[in-house]
């Protein structure tokens, strides 16, 4: 056998797969969580995969003077990032002839960088208000939250609270994966009737 034809085969097979590597990105959407109920008004979605956790969301809303206020906290897997929060909340009850109203309090702040990109718009198709926070820079590492809500009902009918929640990580490990997490959670504020 000659050495030389050998040797060049093998190295070019092996840059050939070394250089594959770097494309091969795995995706994962994750849409059926575990629901945890914390207490009244509280709630968290958990997102699992290959029997590990990989995020959760949760929700923590308390009521005062006839409005819903709520704090958000979005967890994910060490070497993950967070690349995009989609948010959309809207009140059954009275969701197409009047829609609650959902304002943003708190501005989402890492610690040293820009605050991340916020957007507010309503739904062509879809009920509700969504929030969509982008650019998170410092933030995609840590736990996110300091995204706060208040949700107003403009109809004394609603005292149920939808919130749909997409997160978009990325890394994971090698070869790199993506995760989608894809839940909704479900919040009763009967309170709101005697406002």
């Amino acid at each position: 056998m000659n050495r030389r034809t050998y040797l060049g085969a093998v190295c070019t097979a092996g840059v050939a797969a070394t250089a594959g590597c770097g494309a091969v990105r795995r995706e994962e959407t994750l849409s059926d969580p575990t629901v945890n109920v914390d207490g009244p008004g509280r709630k968290t979605i958990v997102f699992s995969s290959d029997g590990g956790e990989v995020g959760h969301f949760g929700v923590d809303g308390s009521v005062e003077s006839g409005r819903i206020d709520l704090s958000t906290e979005i967890w994910h897997r060490s070497g993950t990032r967070v690349e995009s929060v989609r948010l959309r909340l809207w009140m059954p009850g009275a969701a197409t002839e009047s829609p609650a109203k959902v304002a943003v309090v708190s501005p989402v702040e890492g610690d040293s960088s820009p605050p991340p990109s916020v957007t507010l718009s309503t739904p062509e198709r879809n009920l509700g208000t969504v929030i969509e926070v982008t650019d998170l820079d410092d933030l995609a590492d840590e736990t996110i939250s300091t995204l706060a809500l208040v949700v107003i009902p403009r109809s004394e009918a609603a005292t149920t609270l939808n919130v749909h929640a997409t997160i978009d990580l990325s890394g994971g490990g090698l070869p790199s994966k993506t995760f989608t997490l894809d839940g909704r959670l479900q919040l009763a504020y009967p309170e709101l009737t005697a406002q």
